[in-house]
């Protein structure tokens, strides 16, 4: 399976500069959050799969406007062609009323709330966010922290990727596109990134 994941900034090369053959022989798309719906209304268009999203920190605006043609999957579990995905989109708190924004504890008890889903499901192979997970390619201010959570949930169920957004790579040349964690790829969504499953 093909699977073209993206976050936080726009490629010209699927908007402004677009050719639909640009998605072809892509099954799935991801989106790790803060794009504009726009975008990713106009990608599901020419989709040959679903365009599954998670929410940014800064992706208030779906409420009004969300991305037509494109499934939310935050705080569940969507299967596709027999592939799970796991959805917990949002960043660490920074502001105290900022929408999809958590502390760890709140992000802490949203994972622990699919326990039984994770179950019935036997566990799941793509965990799906904007954030990324503490300690692992996260920034030191509190705004770009990443979530405890989410090396618990890789600890307990080995998912084949991890693919987060929020990291921007040009925030330094350190920041890795591909990283990994135990027996999970990790990928850095910014942008976008196609890999084969």
């Amino acid at each position: 399976m093909k699977i073209l994941a993206l976050s936080d900034q726009e490629n010209p090369m699927l908007w402004d500069y677009f050719n639909p053959r640009q998605l072809e022989g892509i099954d799935l798309i991801l989106s790790c959050g803060d794009l504009d719906p726009k975008y990713l209304s106009f990608i599901a268009t020419f989709a040959h799969g679903p365009v599954l999203y998670v929410h940014g920190n800064h992706d208030d605006r779906y409420r009004t406007t969300p991305p037509e043609g494109c499934l939310c999957v935050e705080d569940t579990i969507y299967t596709y062609q027999g592939v799970r995905v796991l959805g917990l989109g949002g960043s660490a708190r920074y502001k105290q009323h900022g929408e999809h924004q958590y502390t760890q504890r709140q992000m802490g008890r949203r994972a622990f709330r699919r326990k039984l889903d994770l179950f019935r499901q036997g566990g799941f192979d793509i965990l799906l966010t904007h954030a990324p997970a503490y300690g692992l390619n996260d920034g030191d201010d509190l705004a770009h922290t990443g979530f405890d959570a989410f090396n618990t949930l890789m600890d307990r169920y080995s998912p084949k990727y991890f693919i987060h957004g929020h990291i921007h790579m040009n925030y330094g040349a350190d920041i890795p596109r591909l990283s990994s964690y135990h027996n999970t790829q990790v990928i850095n969504a910014y942008q976008s990134y196609t890999f084969e499953y």
